[in-house]
């Protein structure tokens, strides 16, 4: 087997099945051993949300359909960024089990940690509401799920991520200020701050970090004295043992530069935050960067269930039989989950319900869009109005 330099699995490995549960490979086997290869219906759910979560956002549908391409199945799921409860089918498949069922591994895996990073995103966004919101949690995860990981947050409704290669491929600028190494390496913030704005675009704005060497209030009126209209803003990402009260520190910083003219320079905070730490935060913050709670986010914990045999509802104990879609009202939003072959009904408040289960996969085909992250990103803000933590 030829050397890797790193663990990761290629396209190929993923396409092929090879990043599989072995009983999987084992089952397909046994069922080809017997000719006992049978037309079936699966479908993911997930019977609850991490945390009480009243509600989630459902990512890694592109990846999924680019999995399942060339297949001779049929697959149904709602649109990428689509915001859906427990309990939900957020993918249907039909075919022969031996066609697909090597493939749930994979499937699962793309589908529960990229909806769990970009539903943590989607709270930060309503907590943050229209202050900016990036994502600064790469680091915090093996470099091969980067790319991953930033656009999930992005069409959760983070406003810009940091690493470049994410950006590149999703069409946006990638998102930073500077880190404490410039600070130490030229052992001045001014110094530091100048060296950064003499060689970033001009259509970047001027974030200077202000908590490397000295405090935090000084360092903000000693920068923004220096550099005037130039400065957007100053970052706080001062350690926890030195923090003490950040909300107190940040409301410092604020009078000061406001009661010395500067009220043009915005505050941002980063370092161990949250949509509980937002929230404190919002009263004098203008902007967040939120990091590990991203790129850690707890997964949606789905599971995928066999639920039709040969067109016939059949399913193991605890789980409902027959196939299912989610049947939405355009109007008011309320949901139900109906079986698939009967019509989405009426909602309680007279309007028709529509099924947001779409065809994604027909005989090996994507035949469904799959819009670019920025528009993922639209449609899931869209659907934030008016829901609550």
């Amino acid at each position: 087997m030829e050397r890797r330099r790193f663990h990761i699995a290629t396209e190929e490995d993923i396409r092929s099945g090879r990043v599989t549960d072995v009983y999987f490979e084992r089952t397909r086997s046994a069922i080809q051993a017997r000719q006992a290869d049978k037309l079936v219906v699966g479908e993911m759910r997930a019977k609850s949300l991490p945390a009480g979560y009243p509600w989630a956002v459902l990512a890694g549908i592109e990846e999924v359909a680019n999995l399942l391409e060339g297949l001779d199945i049929k697959a149904w799921a709602p649109p990428e960024g689509t915001v859906f409860h427990a309990g939900e089918p957020v993918l249907t498949i039909e075919g022969r089990y031996t066609t697909f069922g090597h493939l749930e591994t994979a499937f699962l895996g793309l589908m529960c940690q990229a909806s769990g990073v970009a539903t943590k995103a989607a709270r930060c966004r309503l907590a943050a509401g229209k202050r900016t919101l990036l994502s600064f949690g790469a680091r915090r995860m093996h470099p091969a799920l980067a790319p991953m990981i930033e656009r999930a947050a992005y069409i959760g409704g983070c406003d810009g991520v940091s690493t470049v290669l994410a950006a590149e491929m999703m069409g946006i600028p990638p998102s930073g200020t500077m880190p404490h190494a410039l600070v130490l390496v030229l052992g001045d913030t001014l110094e530091a701050a100048r060296a950064f704005d003499e060689v970033v675009a001009p259509e970047v704005r001027r974030i200077v970090l202000i908590d490397t060497l000295n405090d935090e209030k000084f360092e903000t009126l000693r920068i923004a004295e220096a550099m005037g209209q130039k400065l957007f803003g100053v970052r706080f990402d001062t350690p926890s043992s030195r923090r003490g009260n950040l909300l107190q520190l940040m409301q410092e910083v604020r009078w000061e530069l406001d009661l010395r003219g500067h009220q043009h320079v915005k505050l941002f905070a980063s370092g161990g935050l949250d949509e509980e730490a937002i929230l404190e935060l919002n009263p004098v913050c203008d902007g967040y960067g939120v990091g590990t709670a991203l790129s850690n986010a707890p997964t949606i914990n789905f599971a995928f269930d066999l639920v039709e045999i040969e067109g016939v509802p059949f399913a193991k104990r605890g789980k409902e039989s027959g196939g299912k879609f989610i049947a939405r009202c355009p109007t008011c939003g309320q949901s139900e989950v109906v079986y698939w072959k009967h019509r989405p009904g009426r909602c309680a408040c007279g309007q028709e319900r529509q099924f947001l289960n779409r065809l994604l996969i027909d005989g090996g085909r994507i035949v469904a869009d799959l819009p670019s992250a920025t528009d993922i990103r639209a449609y899931t803000l869209a659907q934030l109005n008016g829901l609550t933590l």
